[in-house]
């Protein structure tokens, strides 16, 4: 797995988003269309936000798939990953078509729809984030590395939850739903290309992990290192725990 070391969460973001881009462009010169993965959270803020702005993008020719979503949660809750996404990504640019996973919908229906819908179509680029417990989608630890189902109904742990509480998206504990509908980890790993974006010193100790440790359930994560062309881009405060050796192999962006 290659990593990058930016200077900051802008320079992370334009980075990935330049990237992505070129990719795009790429999957719809070979291919006449190009299909991607899109995350959220705070993570993608600068990533989505630059994607956006990125020129010579033919978005028409250009699918969209939704990683994970909360059971139960309105599309409209300040929390929803539906509205984050309709409203930072879908609604900037003109998609041949989005495919959200409703919070509010029968979350067994919706996963066998968009599940059918995914397996059928090659993935070309994923955009993706790890958690504070080295979470990969909603894949808390310890994961399961095997399935091959394209998405999972999964039990939030309380550290993912706590999370959320964290970083503003719900007032305490008791609110952030128990369950959630997420890409399992086999089927993130069929992407072409993976960008992980992980800035901030409260990630510091998850990208360690990720970085150092073993392949391991434990450390969801850790699985993108078996990948044959995945990118982790981290800032220069989410690289805070990691050793001197590893620091010395990371290259280094403005």
């Amino acid at each position: 797995m290659r990593t990058i070391l930016a200077s900051d969460r802008q320079a992370m973001g334009q980075w990935v988003a330049e990237r992505a881009a070129a990719d795009l462009r790429a999957a719809i010169r070979d291919h006449g269309s190009a299909n991607l993965v899109v995350a959220t959270g705070a993570s993608q803020f600068e990533v989505l936000d630059s994607l956006v702005q990125q020129p010579d993008v033919d978005w028409s020719l250009v699918q969209g798939f939704h990683l994970d979503e909360y059971v139960g949660l309105d599309d409209d809750h300040p929390a929803s990953f539906c509205k984050y996404l309709r409203e930072r990504f879908v609604q900037r640019v003109n998609l041949s078509a989005f495919h959200y996973l409703s919070g509010i919908a029968d979350h067994a229906k919706t996963i066998a729809e968009v599940g059918e819908l995914i397996s059928n179509t090659r993935i070309d680029l994923a955009l993706v984030g790890i958690g504070e417990n080295g979470h990969l989608a909603f894949n808390d630890p310890p994961a399961d590395f095997e399935t091959t189902s394209p998405y999972l109904l999964v039990e939030l742990d309380e550290p993912c939850r706590m999370q959320q509480v964290g970083e503003g998206w719900f007032e305490s504990l008791e609110d952030v739903p128990t369950h959630a509908m997420s890409m399992s980890v086999q089927q993130i790993l069929k992407s072409s290309k993976i960008y992980c974006s992980v800035p901030d010193q409260r990630k510091a100790n998850a990208v360690r992990d990720t970085l150092e440790g073993e392949v391991d359930p434990a450390v969801p994560a850790s699985i993108l290192r078996t990948h044959s062309d995945a990118t982790l881009v981290i800032d220069r405060a989410a690289a805070s725990q990691l050793s001197d050796a590893v620091l010395a192999e990371l290259e280094m962006v403005q």
